[in-house]
């Protein structure tokens, strides 16, 4: 078996190892061959950086590199005329103002300078030192390409800050304009991050970039399609399904329910690579993109913006002219900002219409561990997600209740919300339960309506009814209505047939007392 390029963004460096590598460079040719100036929107870890990579080496003319690829005999041809390549990336710029933004990118363009052995002016701002080493490179060698990888890196990590945020607009406008005035110097252009403001200059003074975020005919740019992962990866799957004793069906079907689902033109289904590359090493299914390192300025935001459970986002219809059109940094709203940075995805489109969901368990996941460890705090929650898979191999509801009452005890004052009812009673209970990685619906439909919640685990199904009592004086009435509930509507008969066991429980919350009651 090949070696999976884990954490490896370099081409170069795939190919010389000989690594395993999806190929690629068919689209990449494509790409170039129909167009000069392109804009990408992807998530994080999605596989932008070694896209980039790839091009600059397709456009240096590495021809030993593309050896059995696609591109084989176009890079050979190029070798004959190698261009030089600018690439900048940005991700690795940590400033916390724009004075030090400036000066990395002053820094970043002295180390490109020598890579070219140019000698540059001193004192020159960064707009100028760019505009300079362009020129000069298109004297020396011809038509110049770039390309930069996270150009939204620094606004990002500002987002909660608007002053700041619009100061590195500031800075990264200028710098990005002068890629609009050099044009007749330029080969090729390509800008890839997970968002798009519009006044960040790029898509004001740089009018000429077209966007293929949502281009159906490049949906698999980057990521892993089913057949990919089919053709690709046959080996690893074999390799899995031994260690873990399932048979290769049931190792695709978990793969995914876990990975897959991101779509970003409504057509192309596509694996998240990263997670992929690791769960086919590990042999274990968890949440590797979460773990990775998330982007907490989401749940920042969304907590300043008073939006406090993830349930409200599912299944979303929004307007798809107006969801992927360029949006200024203060009007952003939560679901173009889940969408950007790969927490919700394309689920359905029809005609102007885009219907949102969550891709996959890994993500749904991921943002319930990241809400109750960012927004409300909750002390140990993958300890009680433990203890919780415990109590349920043992079918002990009483258990579950103690270990989700200890979680809300353990949610500060400030953090507890005051508008609370029986939605977010049940919507914490059911990131507890996802956080933990333990299959849990919230309203699934049945033919007699929709049940509260419903856990599956094993060959056990827990149908929960939630309701909301004011205080402990209305604690017995409300038990009784959810028991009525329960048998006159008949949510758990839908499973009886499946040889499970079925467990219904109503659960009642006492706000008062802050606490559920069984």
């Amino acid at each position: 078996m090949k070696e999976l390029p884990i954490g490896v963004q370099d081409f170069e460096q795939i190919r010389q190892d000989n690594m395993l590598y999806v190929d690629k460079t068919g689209r990449l040719m494509e790409l170039i061959s129909k167009g000069r100036r392109y804009f990408l929107s992807r998530p994080r870890r999605f596989g932008k950086s070694l896209t980039l990579s790839t091009l600059e080496a397709m456009f240096k003319g590495q021809a030993e590199l593309f050896r059995g690829l696609k591109a084989e005999q176009w890079v050979e041809e190029q070798a004959k005329h190698p261009l030089p390549v600018l690439r900048f990336d940005m991700s690795g710029m940590n400033a916390s103002s724009h004075q030090e933004l400036g000066e990395a990118l002053i820094n970043e363009l002295e180390d490109r300078g020598d890579d070219y052995g140019l000698e540059l002016k001193t004192h020159m701002n960064a707009g100028r030192m760019l505009k300079s080493i362009i020129r000069a490179l298109h004297k020396q060698y011809g038509p110049v390409v770039i390309l930069v990888d996270e150009y939204d890196k620094p606004i990002l990590d500002n987002l909660t800050n608007l002053v700041g945020a619009n100061e590195m607009r500031e800075v990264l406008r200028s710098f990005y304009a002068v890629i609009k005035s050099c044009d007749e110097y330029l080969r090729f252009v390509l800008l890839t991050g997970i968002s798009k403001f519009s006044k960040v200059g790029v898509f004001s003074a740089m009018n000429n970039l077209n966007d293929i975020s949502s281009d159906e005919r490049y949906g698999d740019i980057v990521g892993y399609t089913q057949q990919e992962l089919e053709d690709c990866f046959d080996d690893r799957i074999t390799n899995v399904s031994e260690r873990l004793e399932f048979s290769r069906e049931e190792i695709f079907a978990r793969l995914k329910y876990y990975y897959d689902g991101f779509s970003f033109d409504g057509v192309t289904r596509l694996y998240n690579p990263f997670s992929i590359l690791q769960c086919l090493d590990k042999a274990s299914f968890s949440n590797y993109w979460y773990e990775s390192g998330s982007p907490s300025f989401i749940v920042k935001w969304m907590r300043e913006h008073q939006i406090q459970d993830p349930e409200e986002y599912r299944h979303i219809v929004v307007n798809g002219n107006d969801f992927i059109s360029v949006q200024e940094i203060e009007q952003a709203d939560a679901a173009s900002l889940l969408y950007q940075s790969g927490y919700l995805t394309i689920e359905k489109k029809e005609e102007q219409l885009l219907t949102l969901d969550y891709p996959n368990k890994e993500v749904l996941n991921s943002l319930s561990s990241m809400y109750l460890k960012l927004i409300y705090h909750v002390e140990d929650y993958a300890l009680l997600g433990n203890e919780i898979w415990k109590a349920l191999r043992q079918s002990d509801i009483d258990e579950i209740v103690r270990l989700y009452n200890i979680a809300i005890a353990n949610i500060a004052y400030d953090d507890f919300t005051s508008n609370r009812n029986e939605f977010w009673y049940r919507s914490m209970f059911v990131m507890l339960l996802r956080g933990a990685g333990i299959i849990s619906y919230s309203e699934p439909h049945t033919s007699k309506g929709r049940a509260d919640v419903v856990i599956q685990f094993n060959n056990l199904v827990v149908v929960l009814e939630f309701k909301f009592a004011k205080d402990s004086s209305e604690v017995e009435k409300k038990k009784l209505e959810g028991l009525e509930q329960l048998q006159e509507r008949g949510y758990a008969n839908s499973y009886d047939a499946e040889g499970r066991k079925v467990i219904s429980v109503v659960l009642v919350a006492d706000d008062l007392n802050r606490q559920i009651v069984i």
